[in-house]
């Protein structure tokens, strides 16, 4: 009889989708699933289906959609969560067509550009790079007039040259010259590193490093580029986001964290499901950027944190 009721309620629980842009394994879907999690709770059953797009060729995305959306045709979830702007953008203009509320996250992007404005089943939250505090912060770590950004060409990526550099490859920001360049093949990559200091740079930032490949056009892992840029650089690497800091990674910086998109996000999946209408809330930036810092790192590159930020750090090895 006990079975019986556990399934009973265990069946009766809300189902909620979760379409990840990316893959499971991917840090940045494992911070914020982490956070939606811990928001949500276990009162709701949650599904995840991976697009896989930073792995895939872009002809390959319809695909991924269109077996996600079968996903959510069998599985019938009372809302659907949209992990990240492929996500969203695939997909977003289907959810509109439907009555099934839909939450999205970590957007670099407009949602005009999806089409995303003020439609009555969805809303969400919207993901923006803290550049000008990072810079700031840096200035206050070392002595610094030239950056250089290195992303991939990722669909984050452009849009964070397009919303932050208004598509121009160059901006001159708190007294700090900054050049960003956008690399898809792994020895370009290389050279651009290798060559940083002798550019005339003082640090570099490493933004997204997810979609480079090889001269056969063959995916890199991520993991592997990290570490050969940690091992190589003649500067100083910080960066943007929590996944890229570490012992074999970057010294770190005010860093966005995944786990905050899928707290905010989470709460607004509450909201929801005990009645609100996505219509009446409104989109939000989480913009609530923490100091991440490495101490292996920050010994090997001889900078002490100053007192107001030493107050505020976390840390990883």
């Amino acid at each position: 009889m006990l079975l019986f009721l556990s399934f009973s309620l265990y069946g009766h629980k809300k189902h909620i989708l979760v379409i990840e842009s990316y893959h499971a394994d991917y840090s940045w879907d494992i911070s914020y699933k982490r956070g939606l999690e811990k928001a949500i709770g276990g009162e709701y059953e949650i599904f995840y289906f991976e697009m896989n797009t930073k792995r895939l060729a872009k002809s390959e995305f319809k695909k991924m959609a269109n077996l996600a959306w079968k996903r959510y045709k069998k599985l019938k979830p009372s809302l659907v969560v949209l992990g990240d702007d492929n996500a969203l953008k695939c997909l977003g203009g289907r959810f509109a067509k439907t009555n099934t509320p839909v939450v999205y996250l970590g957007i670099n992007n407009n949602p005009r550009a999806y089409d995303m404005i003020r439609h009555k089943n969805i809303t969400g939250v919207l993901e923006r790079p803290l550049l000008k505090r990072s810079i700031i912060y840096i200035k206050d770590l070392i002595k610094v007039k030239k950056i250089l950004i290195l992303f991939d060409s990722g669909t984050t990526s452009t849009t964070f040259k397009k919303g932050i550099f208004k598509n121009k490859n160059s901006m001159f920001l708190n007294g700090v010259n900054i050049d960003i360049k956008f690399i898809d093949n792994y020895n370009n990559w290389k050279r651009n590193i290798i060559e940083s200091k002798k550019n005339g740079y003082d640090a570099v930032i490493i933004g997204l490093y997810h979609t480079i490949k090889d001269d056969d056009n063959k995916h890199i892992n991520s993991e592997e580029v990290l570490e050969w840029t940690s091992e190589n650089t003649p500067l100083p690497p910080f960066s943007f986001w929590d996944f890229s800091v570490g012992k074999n990674k970057t010294i770190g910086g005010y860093v966005l964290f995944g786990e905050e998109q899928g707290i905010v996000a989470g709460k607004m999946v509450l909201d929801i499901l005990s009645g609100k209408s996505p219509r009446t809330i409104e989109p939000k930036t989480a913009e609530k950027g923490k100091f991440l810092f490495s101490k292996y790192q920050l010994k090997k590159w001889k900078i002490k944190l100053t007192d107001n930020i030493k107050a505020k750090t976390f840390y990883s090895k």
